[in-house]
């Protein structure tokens, strides 16, 4: 592509299929002839995340890993919810955010497309959203934010989840299942795949992309079209 990267997020419960679906959008890309690039929020953007990983292993108990069928951890981080936790994610995110802008400038250097696992959007969907502090506070990230091209929520079903990544309380799962929804509503922004087999799924993601991509280069090639006129006209 001739002009600025794609940007394309994924976003979704643990569990959903997230890795699944990057991997092959990412075979896709590499069959296209496309140069890609994939970051993770959470090693990437995340700032003081070793302190952040650190404080809720020794305040909270929380174990590491992620889980797998059969050998469960409890993880006690973005379940914990009290007050003082909420308003300190208020600022952590307003930093991530700031510093998800200089990674996303810099990372679309020299690729096609920039894809990112998982965005803003996940920490934002920890947030108390029926709030109305809350809700301006989420409108005025969304616009402090790099505008994804196409911003991914896998959606899952929470029992599901649970069973291929079982590392919190399926109660907590649904909750957040929710909060993804709520968030998608209020902001607009977000394209949502329903719950569905692996493969369907990643029909569902190549089909979403395919029309962006499509899109973008009709958009492109008429853009040449327009400088090919000018050019001609002052050549004239």
């Amino acid at each position: 592509m001739r002009h600025a990267s794609l940007l394309i997020s994924f976003s979704g419960l643990d569990g959903a299929g997230k890795s699944t679906q990057i991997q092959g959008l990412c075979d896709l890309l590499a069959r296209l002839g496309y140069k890609t690039n994939l970051r993770a929020f959470w090693d990437h953007v995340v700032v003081f995340s070793r302190w952040r990983e650190s404080f809720v292993h020794k305040a909270y108990g929380s174990e590491r890993g992620v889980g797998a069928p059969g050998q469960p951890v409890a993880r006690r981080d973005k379940n914990v919810r009290h007050w003082y936790l909420t308003l300190m994610r208020h600022v952590l995110y307003l930093l991530d955010v700031l510093h998800l802008r200089r990674v996303v400038q810099e990372a679309r250097r020299g690729c096609d497309v920039l894809i990112l696992d998982r965005y803003i959007y996940d920490e934002l969907a920890n947030l108390p959203l029926r709030n109305p502090i809350t809700r301006v506070y989420v409108r005025w990230v969304q616009q402090l934010a790099p505008k994804p091209d196409i911003a991914f929520v896998l959606d899952a079903d929470p029992e599901a989840a649970v069973a291929r990544k079982p590392e919190y309380p399926l109660d907590f799962m649904r909750q957040c299942r929710a909060q993804y929804h709520e968030l998608a509503r209020q902001l607009g922004t977000l394209t949502v795949i329903p719950p569905l087999p692996l493969s369907q799924a990643r029909q569902a993601v190549t089909d979403v992309f395919m029309r962006k991509l499509a899109a973008t280069l009709r958009q492109q090639a008429g853009e040449r079209d327009v400088e090919t006129e000018s050019d001609a006209a002052s050549a004239a």
